[in-house]
């Protein structure tokens, strides 16, 4: 039996060898022993992260230090392309047409819902255009005022809109922005009515903040950290539950009896619906671990943020997707529509 099992195994190997030979004499492919497929490297090119806010909003410095962590690991160059414009449209509808190949990326907040949420038709879909990667960091927005107005507190600001009903106004970096959504929210939560003036970029809302033509405006403290240290705007308060680290001596708006005029926001990174998950999931593992750093939670600590290396890309899109139905539910309510 046993020398029968081995002709068995020797004529095998014989007959696969003739065949072989004969393919090879015919021209065909060599035979060659299967191997498994070799995993592609990635990334092998420079990267793309678009940016729907100009240069100096929370978005961008978020897409800078994420971009810097992915230079460092990949030794590939990773371009910031601000897009801005319409309210975020612009850089939101790239994203959604990208390729799904992992090397376009973009760094979103509560704008790509809220532009979708406010425009008949819809330029591309919020949600199912996109996959979540990571969400990068949770940011503290503030209540910044010019210095024209003759007020130093918050108490002092509302005692001073409620009885000049119209007669203010305040800044957004765009209709359907998250500013001009948290403008709209502290607006209502205050009783007043105040003038919407949208800008296209954060640099020209500043100027018209400090020329006092512009009265207040509600942004990220990444945004207006810097002009606040340097005396060219006054912050009255922190849009969040808590004080900010970054500015200790700013009161909570729930210190102030104003919880409903909370407003927090959020910023991560998605990639075109169809990337492959294995890419997804690389890119997500090594933004969290540049994430982690200590000297980047520093970083993001110091600008009024705080960073989230423990999310991952499946939780990042359930969060998207509740925002949704909240700023839905906001924009119904308030009737905001594109002018």
């Amino acid at each position: 039996m046993v020398v029968a099992r081995f002709l068995n195994i020797v004529s095998a190997s014989v007959l696969r060898a003739t065949l072989c030979a004969a393919a090879v004499f015919l021209g065909a492919a060599p035979c060659v022993a299967k191997q498994p497929a070799a995993q592609v490297v990635f990334p092998v090119k420079p990267l793309r992260i678009i940016v729907a806010v100009s240069p100096g909003a929370a978005d961008d410095f978020f897409a800078r230090s994420v971009g810097d962590q992915l230079e460092a690991f990949y030794q590939q160059r990773v371009v910031i392309d601000n897009r801005a414009g319409a309210g975020g449209l612009i850089g939101n509808t790239i994203v959604s047409k990208a390729n799904a190949d992992g090397y376009t990326l973009a760094m979103v907040g509560v704008t790509r819902l809220i532009t979708e949420l406010i425009r008949d038709p819809p330029p591309y879909r919020a949600l199912a255009d996109v996959v979540g990667v990571a969400h990068v960091a949770s940011i503290t927005t503030v209540l910044v005022v010019t210095h024209a107005l003759p007020v130093r507190t918050a108490p002092e600001f509302v005692a001073f809109a409620r009885p000049r009903f119209g007669e203010l106004n305040y800044a957004s970096l765009g209709i359907g922005s998250a500013s001009h959504l948290a403008g709209e929210v502290f607006t209502r939560a205050l009783g007043i009515e105040a003038m919407h003036i949208p800008f296209r970029n954060l640099s020209d809302t500043f100027i018209e903040m400090i020329l006092g033509r512009v009265h207040y405006a509600i942004l990220t403290l990444p945004a207006v950290i810097g002009p606040v240290r340097e005396k060219r705007l006054r912050a009255l308060a922190v849009m969040t539950p808590q004080r900010s680290p970054a500015l200790p001596e700013v009161p909570a708006i729930a210190e102030l009896g104003l919880p409903d005029a909370q407003f927090d926001r959020w910023s991560g990174i998605v990639a075109p619906r169809g990337t492959p998950r294995r890419i997804v999931e690389q890119l997500h593992g090594d933004i969290v671990r540049g994430l982690r750093k200590a000297a980047l939670r520093r970083q993001f600590a110091r600008q009024g943020a705080e960073s989230t290396p423990e999310s991952t890309p499946d939780g990042f899109m359930r969060l998207m997707q509740e925002e949704y139905l909240r700023y839905r539910a906001l924009i119904r309510e308030g009737g905001i529509r594109p002018e």
